[in-house]
C-alpha cells in the first residue's frame, strides 16, 4: 500500500500500525469464522459468540483499513476531476477532498463515540462483551481519518507515483 511506502509525514508509523491492526484483525476473523464452521458442521455444538466476536473484528478491519485508505488518497477522492483541474482550482479540490474525509471522520468519531456510551451497559448476545465494543472501532477509525486527512492538508506532501 502507498501510505506505507510513503515515509513522508509525520504519521507514516501511525499508518502502518493501523494497517498491521486491520491486518491481524482479518486474520482473528478468518481463524472465528473457521473455528464456527468446524463447531457447527463437525461437532453439531455451534459457539454463541462467534458471531459478535466475527462483527467486531470486521468492522476494526473496515475502519483501520479505511483510515489507512485516506492516509493513501485513495479513499474520498476525486482523481479525475482533481487531475482535469489546473493551479488554484487544484488545490482547492484537493483541500476540499481532505476536509471531506476529516468531516466525515469527526462524524463516524462523534456518532460513534455517543453510541458506545449509549450501549456500554448492554451485553451482547452471545459473547460475554459489552455492546460498547460494537462502536469502538468507529471511533478509532473517524479519529484517523481526522489525522490523516489533516496530516495530509497541513503538509501537502504527494502521494507517490502510481498511488492514483
Amino acid at each position: 500500500m502507498t501510505a506505507l511506502r510513503d515515509e513522508r509525514g509525520p504519521l507514516h508509523r501511525l499508518a502502518a500500525l493501523a494497517l498491521a491492526g486491520a491486518a491481524v484483525a482479518l486474520v482473528l476473523l478468518a481463524l472465528v469464522e473457521a473455528w464456527q464452521v468446524f463447531a457447527r458442521y463437525a461437532l453439531d455444538r455451534p459457539p454463541a459468540w462467534t458471531e459478535p466476536v466475527a462483527l467486531l473484528c470486521l468492522k476494526c478491519a473496515l475502519m483501520l483499513g479505511a483510515s489507512v485508505g485516506v492516509r493513501a488518497e485513495a479513499h474520498f477522492r476525486f482523481p479525475l476531476l482533481v487531475q482535469a483541474a489546473r493551479g488554484a482550482a487544484k488545490s482547492a479540490l484537493e483541500a476540499a477532498a481532505r476536509l471531506a474525509a476529516a468531516a466525515i471522520g469527526v462524524a463516524l468519531a462523534g456518532w460513534g463515540a455517543a453510541m458506545m456510551v449509549a450501549t456500554w451497559p448492554l451485553k451482547m448476545p452471545g459473547a460475554p462483551l459489552s455492546s460498547g465494543w460494537y462502536f469502538a472501532p468507529f471511533v478509532a477509525g473517524g479519529t484517523l481519518f481526522v489525522l490523516f486527512a489533516l496530516e495530509r492538508l497541513l503538509f501537502r506532501f504527494e502521494t507517490p507515483a502510481g498511488a492514483d
